[in-house]
């Protein structure tokens, strides 16, 4: 029994911390517990390679395919995983190579997190004319957490300023029964927002599509966007909706944060935003 005795405490860990966090929906402490097990499990096999990596390797394929939000997390410990491969079967010079273009990759990765984080908050206003909602997922005819939090940031920015006109942007993708314009439209009508104050724009699929078709309204209406257009968006997005902003002529777009969701899936998501950012600076979109 004594032999097996840390298998049964981080057993009984991880079941606390998946308890906590998809029966209670409690996190900080889910995620303790979480890390505490996973340590006692890593700590016993730190000396078995085959082990290790399986461990790694399969709790990857559980983020990546079994939950929604921790793709990137899983890629991490995928490639966690490979290092140690590496570091075991390289020679020692080609792994002092994979340690230098590891070290370059890390490097570049913070200088790109650095413009992601810094805009990750929403710019001080005196109020915009126009607001453009970027939208996310829908499920069926319901919005994701994702778009939920960003209309949130939509109706505190509307609330505080009142005369501003607000553009909810998105059409339909897969899975989804109505557009992301209209489950925006229904959520900001259902908490006050008056409909006249709410102008759809339901055709766009990406983000630069997103900006472009709402400054189309913008002038259709006999208006600039430049100075008078904020952007609501998921705070780790906001760096690069400005960016696209700017390649579209808008140089002064203000950027409004939608309150943060779970806090591991919204560092996924940092994560992830490195990529599409370094994809817009290399590709243009």
């Amino acid at each position: 029994m004594k032999k097996y005795l840390w298998a049964i405490c981080a057993a009984v860990l991880m079941a606390l911390a998946l308890a906590l966090r998809f029966g209670l929906g409690i996190q900080y402490p889910a995620y303790a517990l979480g890390f505490v097990s996973a340590g006692i499990v890593l700590w016993h096999f730190r000396k078995n390679l085959p082990v290790l990596v399986g461990i790694l390797t399969g709790a990857g394929l559980f983020l990546r395919f079994a939950l929604r939000g921790y793709a990137w997390w899983g890629y991490a410990l995928f490639f966690v995983a490979a290092l140690l491969v590496l570091h075991k079967y390289l020679p020692a010079a080609l792994w002092r190579v994979v340690v230098v273009l590891v070290c370059i990759g890390l490097a570049y990765f913070c200088f790109v997190e650095y413009f992601i984080i810094k805009n990750a908050r929403t710019d001080r206003d005196a109020g915009r004319d126009y607001l453009i909602v970027l939208g996310a997922a829908v499920y069926g005819d319901q919005p994701s957490l994702t778009l939920v939090r960003r209309c949130e940031g939509a109706l505190q920015y509307l609330n505080e300023h009142p005369k501003t006109i607000a553009i909810v942007s998105g059409g339909m993708g897969k899975g989804e029964s109505i557009t992301e314009a209209q489950a925006m439209h229904d959520w900001l009508c259902a908490h006050g927002i008056p409909e006249e104050r709410i102008i759809m724009e339901p055709k766009a699929t990406s983000t630069l599509e997103n900006l472009q078709f709402s400054f189309d309204i913008i002038r259709a209406r006999g208006d600039e966007p430049q100075g008078k257009v904020a952007i609501v968006s998921s705070a780790y997005h906001l760096y690069r909706a400005k960016l696209m902003a700017r390649s579209l002529g808008v140089t002064d777009a203000a950027g409004v944060a939608a309150p943060w969701g779970y806090f591991f899936v919204m560092l996924n998501y940092f994560i992830r935003e490195a990529f599409g950012v370094t994809h817009l600076w290399v590709l243009g979109n």
